[in-house]
């Protein structure tokens, strides 16, 4: 019986302790890293400050029951459209992996970007990967302590940072800023915003490449979205094989000097020359640190590049092919439907009540009344007035405001009288009609009489 083959877990270099230290490296793809990722980070900053006649661009309000999305103001009945988007964006994370693995990943998962501002924040404070690797070693004091809390102390600064900023997409960030500065933010908010930081810096700072190893469930079912045209990063065995150092090296050693550089700057630990792994991110990092040592070695580059299994074998690789126009397809028709669906949101929710104290009045001896409570909600952002009619079987009069002003009643509920004379039926279908300048609704509810 043929055994199974066994992997010995690699410890990775600048390690001790179980803890690994990450070494910065640069190259076209740090590059282009970083393009796709502070324009992210500039947004998630920034757009929380953007306002709209003075109205913010971007809110999910409990307090007002809307969601305020790039200045159009939906209700909470349109939450299944930001359900669809998900879907969508979804469909478009399980395209980019058949075509190129885990990019996502490694250059704009918010896991990721955190990470990656923290590793800087620590090699701004404590040095390179190696210096910190020595350190580790030494007693902690002098110097040394005053690094260590200037860094815990700017990865706290910029955990309360990253909290605050997305708790002002719940609460208007002007409000909340106002708030925390004069003290008066309530114990649930500040409950929250404690819990959200102290889970930022847990997460870039203490945890970090265990949350791609153990708690990410994209690393998990990845593997059932590749097939072997999928260009993900890989190491060329057959060019790099044998491994052997320069001084050690000879005709028969492979390009690969075994230098260790791909495994310093992982940011997960792990090495790619043991081939596909889950906790490959697609950062590209050993790729650029392997393009210069080659460059270094006037060897060709490429040694570890974005490449598919059938290359690596020298078969053809197309990068159009059915699963992945069968991705495409499916998230080309998810963003269209919620395309769709935006034209088509709620401008104004009716909702009506009748009075539970008597299901009729008698006013005299041919007039019949019935009576209402009716709540108007507004979802624009202009002030609005809606007016307010009836219309059924029978001659109905309205008693009760026949203009709201939303700047004022949105969300209150008003109470009205349907009355009606020498009504014969016991009852009758009665429709409430409001109009306003962006739009219009209607509600159907029941006029009873004495004759029930």
């Amino acid at each position: 019986m043929e055994k199974i083959p066994v992997v010995q877990e690699h410890t990775p270099p600048y390690a001790r302790d179980g803890k690994f230290h990450v070494r910065l490296t640069e190259g076209r793809f740090q590059t282009l890293r970083r393009l796709s990722s502070w324009p992210m980070i500039t947004l998630f900053f920034g757009l929380v400050w953007v306002q709209v006649d003075g109205q913010p661009w971007l809110l999910f309000s409990f307090a007002q029951r809307q969601i305020i999305l790039f200045g159009h103001a939906l209700s909470w009945h349109d939450l299944p459209l930001l359900a669809g988007l998900m879907i969508a964006g979804a469909c478009l994370l399980f395209f980019m992996a058949v075509a190129w693995g885990r990019v996502w990943c490694g250059f704009a998962c918010p896991q990721s970007i955190w990470t990656w501002l923290f590793i800087r924040i620590e090699g701004f404070t404590e040095g390179r990967a190696s210096e910190r690797a020595r350190a580790d070693g030494k007693p902690l004091g002098g110097a040394r302590l005053l690094r260590r809390i200037a860094k815990h102390l700017l990865w706290i600064g910029l955990s309360l940072l990253t909290a605050l900023t997305f708790t002002g997409y719940f609460i208007p960030m002007r409000e909340l800023v106002s708030d925390a500065v004069q003290l008066q933010l309530t114990a649930g908010i500040t409950g929250w915003l404690i819990i959200m930081a102290g889970l930022t810096y847990a997460n870039a700072g203490l945890v970090r490449e265990k949350i791609c190893l153990h708690a990410c469930p994209y690393s998990r079912f990845q593997g059932v979205m590749f097939d072997r045209a999928t260009r993900t990063v890989s190491y060329d065995t057959h060019r790099g094989e044998p491994r052997a150092s320069l001084r050690n090296a000879d005709l028969n050693s492979g390009d690969c000097v075994d230098c260790g550089l791909c495994v310093q700057v992982c940011p997960t630990g792990i090495d790619i020359r043991d081939g596909l792994q889950a906790a490959c991110i697609d950062c590209a990092a050993c790729i650029d640190a392997c393009d210069t040592v080659m460059t270094k070695l006037n060897r060709p580059t490429g040694l570890i590049r974005f490449a598919s299994e059938a290359q690596l074998e020298g078969e053809r690789s197309p990068l159009i092919r059915p699963r992945l126009a069968g991705y495409g397809a499916v998230m080309l028709v998810a963003f269209g439907a919620v395309l769709y669906g935006f034209t088509g949101t709620t401008s104004l929710l009716v909702e009506i009540r009748r009075d539970r104290g008597a299901l009729f009045t008698q006013q005299d001896e041919n007039t019949v009344c019935n009576h209402y409570r009716v709540k108007v909600e507004g979802f624009t952002r202009q002030p609005e007035q809606v007016r307010v009619a009836v219309q059924g079987p029978g001659a109905f009069e309205l008693f009760g405001p026949e203009l709201i002003d939303l700047t004022d009643n949105n969300a209150s509920w008003l109470s009205y009288r349907v009355c009606a004379e020498d009504f014969d039926l016991p009852r009758a279908s009665l429709d409430f009609h409001f109009t306003g300048q962006t739009g219009s609704a209607s509600k159907q509810t029941t006029f009873l009489t004495r004759g029930i």
